[in-house]
């Protein structure tokens, strides 16, 4: 169909001058009007020259269903600034081969929706939508302030199967994701501290992580400022493997005359890493069976309590005594796991105690990386790491 007089608001500056049904869908030709001003889009200066015309097949959002494709009539001008320029068009970046209006659409559903789904959304292909939402992610990380952090919450997540991680730094005081790279080593890790710089760096007054020390040892090479404050969490999880886990296997093997009570033993692993507070009221009998027939078990589950305790401290007097108390109770406890257990945390002692002035840690972080397993989910992985890791930046951009 051909109509010489069909001027449309959709695409500013032409007409359409032929439309056509195909198979693949809606074809239109638009050709320029006839008041529709020649602007560089070098020095977008008016220009009165035009050096050739040419036809070029762009893509639009599709309509009733239909892929839409646009062959668009555009002039190259000779403009006195820039030479030989093509003419800028309001609706269409320069040397795009989609429409603004279509990018927009893209961008708007890949913050809701994985790319495949994208893809059916609007017939484009997958690469072509991962362009589209890397330069919107890339285009929002850039519009960013510049990152001014004073405490860091530093930790990591499984980025595929087979033990291969990557880290997360998080700015503590605005919730902003600072960086994300692949691996957990030094060598990982040191390429955010780079990128920090020396005088940022050094205004880093601590630094909340669990007892990595490849993480540890880089804080302290790069910020000589920052104490490193280590994460309750982790170090209590550390506990359950090493000593609970350690004794309720020990006490199990020696429990073989007794199948009854070994088969409780065996069968109490989550109960005794539970807090008391959160082992439900029909299992605190078992629990306190169990405690009450087994010393050992019973001395691994209060020096759990009392482990704690040490980052509930009121001052650094206090902690000191309830520190040396506890290990001297480890030493006393004749509990082979415990006592190596207590001798390995010795080293560990500052960043213990860092605590009592900055009361940090890294749930913060660790409701982040539950995201993350969400947002793999959702797209099911993906191929492109640094991808990924743009992904993770624009949902966490900070607090204003």
């Amino acid at each position: 169909m051909t109509d010489n007089n069909l001027d449309l608001p959709f695409w500013e500056g032409f007409r359409v001058w032929n439309f056509d049904r195909r198979d693949d869908g809606t074809w239109i030709s638009l050709v320029p009007t006839d008041t529709a001003p020649m602007i560089c889009s070098g020095c977008e200066q008016s220009c009165s020259q035009v050096h050739e015309t040419y036809w070029r097949t762009i893509r639009d959002m599709p309509m009733l269903g239909d892929s839409v494709w646009l062959q668009v009539n555009l002039r190259r001008l000779r403009c006195d600034s820039c030479g030989t320029r093509t003419e800028r068009v309001k609706w269409l970046d320069r040397h795009a081969r989609i429409t603004q209006r279509l990018a927009q659409f893209v961008g708007l559903w890949c913050e809701k929706l994985p790319v495949a789904h994208v893809c059916k959304l609007s017939g484009l292909h997958w690469e072509t939508v991962r362009k589209i939402d890397r330069q919107r992610l890339e285009g929002k990380l850039a519009e960013l302030p510049d990152a001014q952090p004073i405490r860091l919450v530093m930790d990591e997540f499984a980025l595929f199967k087979g033990h291969r991680y990557a880290t997360v730094v998080l700015d503590a005081d605005t919730r902003r994701v600072l960086w994300v790279g692949e691996g957990r080593s030094r060598e990982a890790i040191r390429v955010f501290f780079e990128w920090l710089g020396p005088a940022r760096c050094a205004d880093i007054q601590a630094v909340a992580m669990d007892m990595n020390t490849a993480f540890d040892l880089e804080v302290q090479l790069h910020c000589p400022n920052a104490r490193v404050v280590y994460d309750l969490f982790h170090v209590i999880a550390k506990y359950g493997r090493e000593v609970i886990d350690r004794v309720r296997v020990d006490e199990a093997n020696r429990l073989k005359g007794d199948l009854p009570m070994r088969r409780v033993v065996k069968r109490a692993r989550w109960l005794l890493l539970r807090n008391r507070s959160n082992v439900p009221a029909d299992q605190q009998p078992k629990l306190d069976e169990l405690l009450a027939a087994n010393e050992a078990l019973m001395t691994v589950y209060i020096m759990k309590a009392s482990l704690k305790e040490l980052w509930q401290a009121a001052s650094a007097w206090d902690w000191r005594d309830a520190w040396r108390a506890w290990l001297k109770m480890a030493h006393d406890s004749n509990i082979e796991s415990l006592q190596r257990f207590a001798k390995k945390l010795k080293s560990y002692w500052r960043g213990i105690l860092a605590r009592v002035r900055w009361p940090m840690h890294t749930g913060q972080l660790e409701g982040i990386n539950n995201r993350i397993k969400v947002m793999k989910r959702m797209a099911y992985g993906y191929r492109d790491s640094a991808f990924f890791f743009l992904k993770i930046k624009a949902a966490y951009p900070g607090n204003p």
